[in-house]
């Protein structure tokens, strides 16, 4: 019987992170274990605060049949700019360091989490280890970074790129989430001798993310706890971070306050959450509810509560990331209100299954009147909006489809 190629997966967050990232690959390598023999290298959970307590720098562990190496790390404040290059550089050199003491490795697989650090890890591993190296890109770095000003320095973003460059040129193989992407990766390179990439889009698994009615037990049951039965809801779930603008587009709850079953509902944490908790305290804005991150098993039924889904990305993100929510969002069934740049990956799908409404970011009186638009909608033209974008994934977004197409690079690399 032929060896099981050996692939250590270098990817920070993993299982039982709640990161999208984390379930993501958490599902991958669960998939594709009995294909090859895996070693995961990521930090000790601590997303949303689940971290726990441990005493070891590396701590070996295991998920199914395989291996899992978790770093002790930091604890990371989200406003500090200083802690979170603390925690970054700490993960790059102690990944470095897991990664040099595994025998011998055939793929090393990694994302581009950290920022530039991430693929670099791949990169030094491949040189030291003569592996091969596939390069996983969920977000293009420091062009998110430089669509939210995170920083201004020239020097810095053209060192970034440069190093990241030579990520992207030095890898086997690049693994991007959205055929935009693929764009802003030929427009690195000018268009010339541009990296093999394929496209392998995120997903949710679809078996388990169904669509519910607010009259399930357990929805109504949640809808109830937090006050929300008999509101038509408009819901974000996911990151509160720097690259989805909620900071400002929390401001239009203002204008439904004389609309008393109409409420905006977030939940997650990240690094804006306080910016738009204190915006709310001050404007006594009654129509706004923050939850924390729901249990991965629980986002089935919390999905489901909402009427309406935001989808959103800050102006300059197109090319550069796809908001993983948009699979989760689809699979329940539920209408997208997408705040999204025309031809970015997640506006190509609202359109193409005609599952909700975009508008272009920053555009608050738009994204208001989309907003007047849902809340007008009889409950059956909501239902079927959302159903198209169901009827969309599982036609070409399912878990399967993307599992086998990474499975197959791999196989092949």
């Amino acid at each position: 019987m032929k060896n099981k190629k050996k692939i250590s997966f270098v990817i920070n967050y993993f299982y039982p992170d709640l990161a999208s990232t984390a379930q993501i690959m958490t599902e991958l390598t669960s998939e594709i274990q009995n294909d090859f023999d895996i070693t995961v290298i990521a930090a000790q959970p601590g997303y949303a605060g689940e971290r726990k307590s441990v005493k070891k720098i590396f701590e070996k562990d295991c998920l199914d049949s395989m291996k899992v190496i978790r770093i002790k790390l930091p604890e990371v404040d989200k406003n500090s700019k200083l802690s979170r290059v603390r925690y970054i550089v700490s993960y790059f050199v102690l990944a470095n360091i897991a990664l040099l003491k595994e025998r011998k490795t055939d793929i090393i697989y990694t994302i581009s989490q950290p920022p530039i650090l991430g693929g670099l890890i791949g990169s030094i591993g491949k040189f030291l280890k003569g592996s091969k190296h596939v390069y996983n890109i969920h977000d293009f770095n420091p062009e998110q970074a430089a669509a939210v000003s995170y920083t201004n320095n020239q020097l810095v973003f053209k060192i970034a790129k440069f190093i990241d460059n030579i990520n992207c040129r030095y890898a086997d193989h690049i693994v991007m989430v959205g055929q935009d992407m693929g764009e802003t990766l030929a427009k690195r390179f000018k268009g010339r001798n541009v990296p093999a990439y394929s496209v392998v889009n995120n997903w949710t698994d679809e078996d388990e993310i169904l669509p519910l009615g607010k009259e399930h037990p357990v929805v109504a049951d949640f809808l109830q706890q937090n006050g929300l039965q008999d509101k038509f809801i408009v819901a974000y779930s996911g990151n509160i971070g720097l690259y989805y603008d909620l900071e400002n587009i929390i401001r239009i709850a203002k204008d439904f306050t004389n609309i008393p079953d109409l409420v905006f509902l977030f939940i997650g944490e990240g690094a804006v959450k306080h910016r738009m908790q204190e915006y709310v305290e001050e404007h006594n804005l009654s129509n706004v509810v923050f939850l924390p991150y729901q249990p991965k098993d629980f986002i089935r039924y919390s999905l489901n509560a909402a009427d309406i889904h935001l989808v959103v990305n800050q102006k300059g993100i197109k090319g550069v990331s796809v908001p993983s929510k948009i699979y989760g969002v689809m699979a329940a069934g539920k209408p997208v209100l997408g705040v999204l740049e025309q031809g970015s990956e997640a506006e190509r799908l609202i359109t193409e299954s005609q599952s909700g409404i975009v508008v272009e970011p920053h555009d608050y009186e738009s994204i208001s009147e989309a907003v007047r638009f849902f809340y007008d909608m009889s409950a059956g033209e909501l239902n079927e909006m959302g159903m198209r974008g169901r009827i969309y994934l599982e036609n070409h977004l399912t878990k399967e489809t993307s599992i086998n197409k990474s499975r197959t690079l791999l196989l092949s690399i």
